[in-house]
């Protein structure tokens, strides 16, 4: 809907802004009001409001198909958010390369009409899947079971726990076969009272140990979250940074000059090719000298990702240095374009970048869907989801600080002020986030070194040979 409604928009000219010409003194251009505002509001809204549901979701239907306890299945559920990632990636190859041509070639309109089509036959393909998926049979909102145990808690928090811990209150037989029955463990004691039984009944109060538990798992993953989060905020800056040096960079290849909007192509063949090599050859390496199913587990795949993303930014500043020199030796520090350096001087922090999306991307992803119970999968995923979300705006909010940090008493000379990259400051700007990440990744190891595993992550064995079945190994 909301790409139709785009589509609709750009077709139509009674919907467009008065058309103008900023390079005119005497013309005055003016911004969309109205309801021709609210309907392009409307539709971008709607866009990210079907994506992020979609985006929760499909990992966790994904996920559901594969049972942990048969040698192959689990083989093939660490190599599905593989080739999911790798999937989502095509999706933005598609739309870089055909959908990118088709908004300049043929109109905006005809564009998001493509948008609207290529949704829809997902949708349809995702439908023609009905009758062969594993589905389980939803068992309420886990964010309503995480607030009734909270508010339980919190109510009950001067009544004491009782010495046996089968005196709490336990998961009823008959909702027993549609969730995972968890049993009581160490740590959150305060939030064990929200299952003791006090004579009140209500959907509030009391909550079942199995309830209680399922919070505490994902009270045991925010250390984890919060420290992703600070890890992932120079990914996005350094990619949309790289681009801007690019455009400013000689972008032939050989008789082909490279559009600097095919710049953000590179990464994602680079994740793209990655991807499969990961998956084919390193991970089945990896899984028979380490055992675990995913060739190393997902918190070491996790650190893997944030290692090279604090490489990748020390490389992109000293790329700006040598840019920045060339610029200045052939005097052109005043333009936006044409320096004579190739744009091929980015392909290594490109290249790591395309590493942090196949380690990082991916393991966050499979660690947030394995560790959360059956009940709390979606949940899994969306947390996962906000981790981007929150780093992308905090990543905002860090070039706005640091402008206003860097800024002369005259209100001028911030690092990353103008468009003009020469007279700017990126290269420090990107010494300022070596750090930050170098820091995250510490703040990182400290909390995945003491994070316990809920799932054993080796590989299942024969219980005849105790060795991993040969199925395992060699399935796809």
């Amino acid at each position: 809907m909301g790409y139709i409604l785009l589509a609709v928009q750009a077709h139509v000219p009674s919907l467009h802004p008065p058309s103008c010409n900023p390079g005119q003194q005497t013309t005055t251009c003016e911004s969309l009001h109205g309801s021709n505002l609210s309907l392009l509001l409307l539709g971008l809204y709607l866009i990210p409001i079907g994506d992020g549901a979609a985006r929760a979701c499909l990992p966790a239907l994904g996920g559901e198909q594969f049972n942990k306890s048969d040698p192959v299945e689990q083989r093939q559920e660490a190599s599905f958010f593989n080739w999911y990632t790798f999937a989502v990636s095509t999706g933005g190859f598609v739309g870089l390369v055909f959908v990118v041509w088709v908004e300049n070639s043929k109109g905006w309109d005809i564009g998001f009409v493509v948008c609207a089509l290529c949704v829809l036959l997902g949708m349809l393909i995702w439908i023609a899947g009905f009758p062969f998926y594993r589905n389980q049979l939803p068992t309420g909102s886990p964010i309503t079971r995480i607030l009734q145990v909270l508010v339980a808690a919190f109510k009950k928090r001067r009544v004491k726990l009782p010495e046996n811990p089968s005196d709490l209150k336990q998961i009823k037989h008959d909702e027993a076969s549609a969730i995972e029955i968890l049993h009581r463990t160490q740590g959150f004691h305060c939030l064990d009272k929200a299952a003791v039984d006090t004579g009140k009944t209500g959907a509030w109060s009391p909550c079942s140990i199995t309830q209680v538990e399922e919070t505490k798992i994902i009270l045991r993953m925010v250390p984890i979250f919060l420290s992703a989060i600070l890890g992932y905020i120079p990914v996005p800056l350094i990619l949309n940074f790289t681009v801007q040096q690019g455009n400013t960079m000689d972008t032939r290849l050989g008789s082909i000059r490279i559009s600097p909007a095919t710049l953000f192509v590179i990464p994602t063949v680079f994740q793209m090719v990655i991807l499969v090599v990961y998956d084919r050859f390193i991970v089945p390496f990896l899984r028979r000298i380490t055992g675990y199913v995913g060739g190393v587990t997902h918190l070491q795949r996790i650190a893997i990702g944030f290692l090279s993303t604090t490489v990748a930014t020390g490389v992109a500043a000293l790329v700006e240095i040598k840019r920045k020199k060339v610029a200045e030796d052939n005097g052109l520090m005043d333009a936006t374009s044409g320096i004579p350096i190739s744009v091929f001087w980015l392909t290594v922090q490109f290249f790591l970048l395309g590493i942090v999306d196949v380690t990082s991307f991916v393991g966050l992803l499979e660690f947030f869907y394995s560790e959360a119970s059956m009940g709390m999968k979606s949940i899994g995923s969306s947390i996962f989801y906000c981790i981007l979300g929150v780093s992308a705006w905090l990543g905002s909010l860090l070039i706005q600080l640091a402008n206003r940090v860097t800024k002369h008493r005259d209100g001028t000379g911030g690092w990353l002020d103008g468009t003009n990259l020469n007279r700017g400051k990126l290269d420090r700007f990107y010494g300022l986030l070596a750090v930050l990440e170098l820091l995250s990744l510490f703040i990182y190891v400290f909390f995945a070194r003491r994070y316990v595993y809920r799932n054993d992550q080796k590989v299942v064995v024969d219980e005849d040979n105790k060795i991993p079945s040969e199925r395992a190994i060699n399935a796809i």
